[in-house]
């Protein structure tokens, strides 16, 4: 469990950085994926355990790849 906490916890830090970088609000980022801004804030605290279509969905937000989003580098 603790590996999937991990991705999770490190799939939200990707959100937020991508999220602040574009200069958009939870809200914003919400209201470009088609989501719920508490939905957005859950993710990047690692709180919801998010499908496949809603991580296309906030990428396509972003303008940034899904591979991105799931970049594990510390670089």
């Amino acid at each position: 469990m603790e590996k999937n906490s991990n991705i999770l916890v490190h799939f939200g830090i990707q959100v937020k950085f991508y999220r602040q970088q574009k200069g958009l609000s939870q809200e914003a980022l919400a209201h470009r994926a088609s989501l719920h801004r508490t939905y957005i804030g859950m993710i990047e605290r690692a709180e919801k355990n998010i499908t496949l279509l809603n991580i296309e969905k906030i990428a396509n937000a972003l303008e940034v790849s899904i591979s991105q989003l799931c970049d594990n580098s510390d670089g």
